[in-house]
């Protein structure tokens, strides 16, 4: 069985990766894509459950396609 919890754990931690790859603050990351701040760092620490159309928000502001962001 697909442990749901542990992906939104490993997508959390990628995302942080490449946002700190990228040189990019929270905030930064939240306004280029349209998204509070504090959403992010939720999702961030898989406190939040985001959708796939706000992950795809998250890769275009990061500059990576959505994939990427899967690939852990």
């Amino acid at each position: 069985m697909v442990d749901i919890e542990l992906i939104y754990k490993n997508l959390g931690k990628k995302i942080a990766k490449v946002r700190g790859e990228k040189d990019k603050t929270q905030e930064e990351l939240a306004h280029e894509a349209g998204l509070n701040r504090v959403f992010i760092g939720y999702i961030e620490r898989a406190e939040r459950k985001p959708t796939i159309k706000t992950i795809a928000r998250i890769a275009e502001a990061l500059d990576v396609e959505l994939w990427e962001l899967f690939k852990f």
